[in-house]
C-alpha cells in the first residue's frame, strides 16, 4: 500500500473515464486508467500494476505526473527526435503564408508549393528547412491539399432592397394573396452523369442517345402549401413563362394578388412579359438578388428532379423521359414533406 493518490473530483473522474473508454492514444488511456484505479484502491500501487500489466515504477511515474501537472501530465510526449525548429513564431509565420497568396510577396506563382513555402519561410524568419518538413508542419496546422471552389466577386447593389421585398411577401397574412417561387429547368435526353454504386476498379457505363434533345419546365412552388404547378415547352422562352402565368391565373381565379419570386433571366423581363403583366395587375414579380439561386426554394425541387429522374437515366426517347418527369412532378406534392416521395422516389 503506497501513499494515497490526490483526490479526484467527480468532474475529473468523468473526464478520465471518457479518455479510458475512447482514447485517442492507447498510452494516454492506460495512464488515465491507472489514476482511476489508484483512486479506487486508495493508492494500492502493486494491485494497479498487476491489473494493468505494468511496472510499479511506471505507475508511480504516472501518479507523479498527475500530481504535478494534472490531467495534461497524463498525455504522452511525442516520440522520436524533437522538432526544435517548429517554435510558435515559425509555425505562426507558416500559417500566415499559407493563408496568403505567393503573388502577395512578388512571386509569379498563383499558389504555394512546399518548396516555395520553405524558401519564403527561410527568407522571413531565417530558418532553413526542407519542403518535406513544411508539409509535415502544414498537416500539424490542419492544412491539406484540397480543391478550391470558385466564388463570385460581383455583388448586387439592390440585394438588401430585394431581400426585404421577398421577406415581406413571404410573411404576409393578407387574405387572397398567394406567393410562389418560380423558375425554369432543362430536361436533357442525354443523361446527367453522376456517382453511383459500382464495383471497385470498374466504372459503370451509361448509354447515351448521341444527339441530345431538350425539353423545358416552368414551375411555380407555393410558398405556404408546397403545391407545384408547371408547364412544359420545347423552348425556354417568354411563351413558356406566360403559359405558366396563364395556368396560375386559371387555377387561382379568386386570388386578389399573385406574387412570384423569380430570378433575373431575360424571359421574365422581356417586352412581351411586361405587356402581359400590365394587362394583369394582380400579378407581381419579385426579382431575387443576382447570383443568389439559393433564395429561390424551387431550386431544391429541380435538384431532386435531377437526382431522381435525369441523373444516369437510361431512357432512349424524350417521350419516355418526360413521362417519368410527369410522374415525379405529380408525386412530389406537396414539396417537401410527402411520405410517398421520401420512401419511393427520393
Amino acid at each position: 500500500m503506497g501513499r494515497s493518490v490526490v483526490a479526484l473530483s467527480r468532474a475529473v473522474r468523468r473526464r478520465l473515464r471518457k479518455v479510458v473508454q475512447k482514447p485517442c492514444d492507447v498510452e494516454h488511456g492506460r495512464r488515465a486508467h491507472a489514476i482511476l484505479l489508484l483512486w479506487e484502491s486508495e493508492g494500492h500501487v502493486s494491485w494497479v500494476a498487476q491489473t494493468l500489466c505494468a511496472a510499479r515504477s511506471s505507475v508511480n511515474r504516472w501518479r507523479s505526473l498527475f500530481e504535478d501537472y494534472g490531467e495534461e501530465g497524463l498525455r504522452p510526449q511525442p516520440r522520436g527526435r524533437r522538432d526544435y525548429k517548429a517554435n510558435e513564431q515559425v509555425l505562426g509565420r507558416l500559417e500566415a503564408l499559407a493563408e496568403a497568396s505567393p503573388q502577395d510577396f512578388g512571386y509569379l506563382r498563383s499558389r504555394w508549393s512546399s518548396e516555395l513555402l520553405a524558401r519564403e519561410l527561410a527568407r522571413q524568419v531565417g530558418v532553413d528547412i526542407h519542403a518535406t518538413t513544411v508539409r509535415r508542419w502544414l498537416a500539424r496546422l490542419r492544412f491539406g491539399w484540397r480543391r478550391a471552389r470558385p466564388t463570385l466577386h460581383i455583388r448586387d447593389p439592390h440585394k438588401a432592397e430585394r431581400m426585404r421585398a421577398i421577406h415581406r411577401a413571404l410573411n404576409t397574412t393578407k387574405a387572397g394573396t398567394e406567393v410562389f417561387f418560380s423558375d425554369e429547368v432543362d430536361v436533357d435526353l442525354n443523361p446527367r452523369i453522376g456517382p453511383m454504386w459500382s464495383r471497385r476498379g470498374q466504372q459503370r457505363a451509361i448509354p447515351t442517345p448521341g444527339k441530345n434533345q431538350k425539353r423545358y419546365l416552368a414551375g411555380a412552388l407555393h410558398a405556404r402549401t408546397g403545391r407545384v404547378l408547371w408547364q412544359e415547352g420545347a423552348s425556354k422562352n417568354t411563351d413558356l413563362f406566360l403559359s405558366l402565368l396563364e395556368h396560375l391565373r386559371a387555377t387561382y381565379r379568386r386570388a386578389r394578388r399573385i406574387v412570384l419570386i423569380v430570378d433575373n433571366y431575360g424571359i421574365h423581363k422581356s417586352r412581351l412579359a411586361r405587356t402581359w403583366l400590365a394587362h394583369n395587375p394582380k400579378f407581381q414579380l419579385l426579382f431575387q438578388p443576382a447570383y443568389h439561386p439559393w433564395v429561390n426554394v424551387i431550386e431544391r425541387l429541380w435538384k431532386q428532379l435531377h437526382e431522381v429522374v435525369t441523373r444516369n437515366h437510361k431512357y432512349t426517347t424524350m417521350k419516355a423521359l418526360m413521362q417519368a418527369v410527369r410522374v415525379f412532378m405529380h408525386s412530389v406534392q406537396p414539396f417537401p414533406g410527402n411520405d410517398f416521395v421520401d420512401a419511393r422516389l427520393l
